[in-house]
């Protein structure tokens, strides 16, 4: 056991060229006084771009520094960001373009914020912590709620994976390429890049799928744009005239749904953490995740944008089937290589997604089950990492080129139960960067505390309304928006009900429980969360508890009532 004076776990100064990938797994407390779970997890930053030496103190005064600086630390943003553009989201966005033309664009910008503040949030619990996303959920809220959360991500991911797959086969098709033994090849490339041995090897690839998503750019120039129209779809928001209101609300949620999803936080955590990021680099990081989220913003604007003007006007117009029917009408509206760039793009966003969606499964067992886990190490070292991971990929690739397996309701399947887990996964994520045993100077500011909150009551709203669209496919627009109205104004009782209690609770405890204890920021650039065997236990309030148990039910009764609807659709009841 680690004996410390204080909250501040420091990396020695003699750890300098210490070789990880030669290091065993070790315990929480005996790699280098912090709370890593993996010895590969600290040393070098080897980015696709460049290396930053673990011994490295400079200033970073120039601007030539600090570039060289950005272009090392670049990549879980971006990666995180572009492979949320995966197959669902073309599936998506090419539905919102051709039904509903430029007029859902704004929904785009709306998601900015709460991308950013969704991650940001776990980056910042990757770089202070240096532990899993999954790990600290077992750490701070215990066995059942880590497993919980474990379970869910491995049942959801293996069902977005499989949805990537399906992305690659329509691809393939398109290109004239037979099913089977492309995707086959398709998921043993996705191994094979990950599998190397070396964290910077296979982030250049990620990188060379991050510039495969520009495929898109000149589709959206052939379709011969309307800027206003696009400039107006952006600003002003709309609903599309004579549509049905049910219909653009759940394209809307799933337009949310499929920007931000419950595996990216725990994806971009362990990738921080595996990369060796500290909080000495936190603005280089939020700088790559803003590259991300804009490249994804404009990627899914051009999406919606060439698909709504490739169409309007013509007989598909409204009459979405797939990816695939997309990539036809390019080929036939707006030329032959607009399909064919298309169909790569596809298959570029469906690979780089199926990655980081089996990473961020794999990231979380290597967590939770005490296991290597780091793209710095060979597969021999790390056989259980590697093992989930390739196993994950192999399956739901074997699912998809399986004659009669129903991919439809896969589909349906991931987009419901995303939208279940999502409120979950973001409650979780906004009482980690509240623990101040885990987060110290770093934990979260009381503006952050409040839009998260807005954002969860959100999140729970559309989840609501989601699974009840699936429960009943006849639900109408009044039963949706009175939905809508009910959820909204259960938030702000809720929200009422807790602030008073709070104020009872404080009126009791005297003027000292009023004032808010202040936080010391000073330390920021050098604090790290210390080892896990030397934090307690927090001490959940009477609040937390009831909303926890809530939750639970909440999750239980929709995962169930989805499962047995699916099973339903799949018997033709």
């Amino acid at each position: 056991m680690i004996k410390t004076s204080s909250n501040r776990a420091r990396v020695p100064a003699n750890t300098t060229n210490r070789k990880p990938q030669a290091a065993s797994h070790t315990s929480p407390a005996t790699v280098d006084g912090a709370a890593v779970l993996d010895s590969a997890h600290v040393g070098d930053i080897q980015g696709a771009f460049g290396t930053i030496r673990l011994d490295d103190t400079s200033a970073q005064s120039s601007w030539k520094t600090r570039l060289k600086t950005l272009l090392a630390i670049i990549g879980p943003g971006l990666i995180v960001m572009v492979g949320d553009n995966d197959a669902g989201a073309f599936g998506t966005y090419t539905q919102a373009g051709q039904n509903y033309g430029t007029s859902l664009l704004w929904t785009l910008l709306l998601l900015v914020p709460v991308l950013f503040v969704n991650q940001e949030m776990v980056l910042r619990l990757g770089a202070v912590t240096g532990v899993g996303h999954a790990r600290l959920i077992v750490e701070r809220f215990g066995k059942f709620w880590g497993a919980f959360s474990v379970i869910d991500l491995f049942i959801l991911n293996a069902l977005t994976i499989v949805t990537e797959f399906i992305g690659i086969s329509i691809g393939l098709s398109y290109l004239g390429v037979p099913k089977i033994p492309g995707v086959i090849v398709a998921a043993l490339v996705v191994v094979g890049a990950t599998s190397t041995g070396s964290f910077q090897r296979f982030e250049r690839v990620c990188m060379v799928l991050v510039f495969g998503s520009l495929l898109l750019v000149p589709i959206f120039f052939l379709s011969s744009p309307d800027y206003g129209q696009i400039a107006q779809g952006f600003l002003i928001p709309s609903v599309p005239a004579g549509s049905s209101i049910s219909d653009v609300t759940l394209l809307i949620i799933a337009i949310v749904g499929t920007t931000i999803a419950p595996w990216q936080l725990f994806f971009q955590q362990s990738y921080v953490i595996d990369k060796r990021i500290t909080p000495r680099y936190m603005k280089y990081e939020k700088a790559d995740l803003w590259i991300g989220i804009v490249i994804v913003v404009i990627a899914a604007g051009a999406i919606i944008s060439f698909t709504a003007f490739t169409f309007a006007g013509r007989p598909e117009f409204g009459q979405f089937t797939d990816a695939g029917g997309v990539a036809e009408g390019l080929g036939k509206y707006v030329g032959h290589l607009a399909g064919i760039l298309f169909a790569l793009a596809l298959i570029d966003a469906s690979i780089i997604g199926a990655a980081a969606v089996g990473l961020s499964t794999s990231y979380a067992l290597g967590d939770v089950l005490g296991l290597k886990h780091s793209l710095h190490r060979k597969v021999s070292e790390a056989k259980g990492f590697y093992a989930a991971f390739a196993g994950i990929i192999l399956i739901s690739a074997i699912v998809v080129v399986i004659p009669g397996s129903p991919l439809g309701l896969l589909t349906v399947g991931v987009q419901v139960l995303a939208g279940v887990l999502l409120p979950s996964a973001t409650l979780f994520l906004l009482l980690l960067c509240n623990d101040k045993a885990v987060m110290g100077p770093w934990v979260n500011g009381r503006a952050m505390n409040i839009f998260t909150s807005i954002v969860i009551a959100v999140l729970v709203i559309l989840s609501v309304v989601l699974t009840a669209a699936t429960l009943f496919p006849d639900l109408d627009g009044n039963a949706i928006i009175g939905i809508l109205i009910g959820g909204v104004v259960l938030a702000i009782v809720t929200a009422a009900v807790v602030g008073a209690l709070r104020i009872r609770a404080r009126a009791r405890g005297g003027l000292a429980a009023q004032a808010p204890v202040a936080v010391d920021r000073s330390q920021r650039l050098t604090w790290r969360m210390p080892p896990l065997a030397l934090l307690e236990r927090p001490q959940l309030s009477l609040t937390r508890r009831l909303g926890l148990g809530v939750l639970w039910v909440y999750l239980i009764v929709a995962m169930v009532l989805v499962v047995v609807r699916v099973v339903q659709l799949a018997l033709g009841a």
